[in-house]
């Protein structure tokens, strides 16, 4: 059992330990800003000159709530600086790696980043620095850097949510550290020093597991309520309502039980896959999560053919050359991140099949073309755009301010107000008033609208 302590009070730090974080990508410059936050001196270390170039000026291109302004603060009291150079980190007594971990084509975590960052930080670091491991690693895997930098290692996972990431690493649920000398544990909790948070101080392989279990139960859950919806259709039940049932429930919670298109993001189906990879390695039938997985490539398509039949009327219907609007690209709101979005797989489903797409989200950036063009999107930056002329439009990332739109006058410039709306954002009556057939997953008594025709 891991044990359970908190960090210690805001003396523990000393006025703040010189702290290195390596990788300033959505975990390393969260890490870095909120360090700084918390009293440290941090020096965060990229290979990307224009970025670490922005960083040093204030110019954060993470759409972050409350990121942008950490930096800043940091930057301009002098805590919080950003550099090319790895020896940078010869003084700091921490240095905490925070370097993608992609998944390879079997599954695997792909460590070709984290090993080349290891090379690196062999020679400049100082002989009592230790390393804390926040990338997202498979077992053994901090155990192993600790023999390559022979020196303490502490595996540190991160539990931060996209688009609450600043909030989450300054208000955790629980900070896990994993680790073999608790000499070095003791020195990576100052780190989080004068936090309202549990310490769970365990192994270092206990640590890892731990990152990728979490994240695979929670893709579970998901996975489980949008089979539970479609079983809501067939038998004429209401998901809402079974889930809400299933919510009041303090044995199972109430988060990540709303159905939609599919899990995604930078996390979720990188994390299940590399935990299905270590079961099999280990020789362990995991055949609950990679169900896991298929039902999640499922509803993709039953996504797909629900927008299908909604606008053509028929399971079989044609789509070659139809319009339809798409309202959210990203994975989930409050983020601009469209890895692994499960709004562009139905995309590319519907695209495959020959419509026309026009997507309108508030949070996309530039970095995005790439995927849109691989999943056959144009992206537009007014709802109208999407609504004009269209066959029908699907709601597949729940925006909250999709709630306002002004959806008569999108009714009034589409060729036919139907609507699928993949997250149960909106209210079924006020789409009828507005004019829509309006269909959302999981329900199976027809939703309020006009009468076709």
């Amino acid at each position: 059992m891991p044990a359970h302590t908190r960090p210690r009070g805001p003396d523990a730090t000393a006025g703040g330990l010189p702290v290195g974080v390596v990788g300033t990508g959505y975990v390393g410059l969260t890490t870095a800003a909120c360090l700084a936050r918390l009293g440290h001196t941090v020096a965060g270390v990229d290979v990307d000159p224009d970025k670490v170039d922005a960083l040093n000026h204030g110019e954060v291109d993470l759409g972050e709530p409350g990121l942008a302004d950490l930096v800043r603060a940091g930057r301009d009291a002098g805590s919080l600086g950003f550099t090319t150079d790895p020896a940078a980190l010869g003084a700091a007594g921490v240095v905490v790696v925070c370097v993608p971990t992609p998944s390879g084509p079997d599954g695997t975590a792909d460590l070709a980043v984290f090993d080349s960052v290891l090379a690196g930080l062999a020679p400049v670091l100082a002989p009592d620095c230790v390393v804390a491991v926040k990338s997202t690693v498979p077992v053994g895997t901090t155990a192993r850097a600790g023999r390559v930098l022979d020196r303490a290692t502490v595996s540190n996972p991160e539990f931060l949510r996209e688009g609450h990431a600043a909030h989450d690493f300054l208000h955790p649920d629980r900070i896990v550290l994993g680790a073999d000398d608790p000499t070095a544990a003791g020195r990576v909790a100052a780190l989080y020093a004068g936090l309202d948070a549990p310490v769970l101080r365990t192994d270092p392989a206990s640590a890892e597991l731990a990152k990728y279990a979490s994240n695979a139960f929670l893709a579970l859950k998901v996975s489980y309520v949008n089979v539970l919806a479609e079983l809501c259709e067939r038998v004429g039940a209401d998901v809402g309502d079974v889930a809400d049932t299933l919510r009041r429930d303090p044995r199972i919670g109430s988060a990540f039980l709303t159905p939609g298109p599919g899990w995604g993001g930078s996390c979720l189906p990188k994390d299940t896959r590399a935990l299905l990879r270590t079961a099999e390695e280990a020789g362990v039938d995991f055949a609950l999560l990679a169900d896991a997985i298929a039902a999640n490539r499922h509803q993709h398509d039953r996504v797909a053919r629900t927008v299908r039949e909604a606008i053509t009327g028929s399971a079989d219907g044609a789509l070659a050359g139809v319009r339809i609007g798409l309202l959210g690209l990203t994975f989930k709101a409050g983020t601009d991140d469209v890895r692994d979005s499960p709004a562009l797989a139905v995309a590319a489903r519907l695209a495959v099949d020959g419509a026309v797409l026009t997507a309108y989200d508030p949070g996309i950036g530039r970095a995005a073309a790439g995927a849109l063009t691989a999943a056959g999107v144009q992206s537009v930056d007014d709802p109208v755009l999407v609504a004009k002329d269209a066959a029908g439009l699907v709601l597949l990332t729940e925006w909250p301010r999709f709630r306002d739109l002004d959806w008569a006058e999108l009714a009034d410039h589409t060729g036919n107000p139907v609507l699928v709306d993949t997250r149960g954002l909106l209210d079924p009556g006020t789409m009828a008033g507005a004019g829509w057939r309006y269909h959302r997953l999981g329900r199976g008594r027809g939703e309020p609208g006009p009468t076709p025709g």
